[in-house]
């Protein structure tokens, strides 16, 4: 059974009291907030990494979301650094229900976090802001495998949210690309030409197609051409 932990307790019960108020800007979210965060990475311990977003406007620079981050090692980032993946999810439809909790997600070396975000809205509905929990399970782990040689791996929790982590966007996106190609089962040179199709597909669905050059760094990984890649994305897309 999954331990949490009093940051994860914390979190969801700030989310019921989220979900009842609206904010005027960002900016008022960190005013009010901002001590919460301090209080909860001096209560959970260095191996968790709290920070808040700035998802407010109509353009919104995901390389440089991060307004306020506390024990920001645990994934290389700091204030002025980039959102995640799941920013790419939020700007798709910035009035849904994007809370999640205990989700499963890495860094851009590998280490595994257990994570939980929760999204704070406008009066217009509209998300400004999100404040996320991550914990880097890596001490755990590490603890673990000196008592059992082998950890059980674990099982991705059902419509999970996909994330990927990195001090830049260039590295988020990296690490979308390392899990899209992941998923084929194969390394790159046995790939077939409907493998490559399916990576530009899935990663077209999660949004990594609209980051800037995305489609000269997937066709660098699929050892393909620019032009090649293009002409797999509107393949892709035609099976939708």
């Amino acid at each position: 059974m999954k331990t949490r932990t009093a940051a994860e307790d914390a979190i969801e019960g700030l989310a019921q009291d989220v979900a009842r108020q609206t904010y005027d800007t960002a900016e008022a979210v960190l005013r009010l907030y901002q001590p919460v965060m301090r209080a909860l990475a001096t209560a959970a311990g260095p191996s968790v990494e709290v920070v808040l977003h700035n998802l407010d406007g109509d353009d919104v620079d995901l390389g440089h979301t991060i307004m306020a981050i506390e024990n920001g090692h645990v994934t290389g980032r700091a204030v002025g650094g980039p959102s995640t993946s799941l920013g790419l999810d939020v700007l798709k439809d910035r009035r849904a229900d994007h809370d999640a909790f205990g989700y499963t997600a890495y860094t851009a070396d590998g280490r595994q976090l257990r994570c939980s975000s929760v999204y704070f809205h406008n009066a217009d509905g509209d998300i400004i802001a999100s404040l996320c929990i991550n914990v880097d399970l890596s001490p755990i782990q590490q603890a673990r495998n000196v008592l059992t040689a082998l950890l059980p791996a674990s099982e991705r929790m059902p419509n999970a949210p996909r994330e990927h982590f990195g001090t830049d966007l260039v590295a988020v996106m990296d690490s979308m690309i390392s899990d899209a190609m992941h998923e084929i089962g194969r390394p790159v040179e046995n790939m077939s030409r409907d493998d490559k199709i399916t990576v530009l597909e899935r990663l077209d669905q999660r949004g990594a197609t609209q980051m800037r050059k995305s489609v000269e760094a997937i066709a660098k990984r699929l050892g393909i051409s620019r032009v090649t890649a293009y002409s797999y994305l509107e393949e892709a897309r035609a099976r939708r």
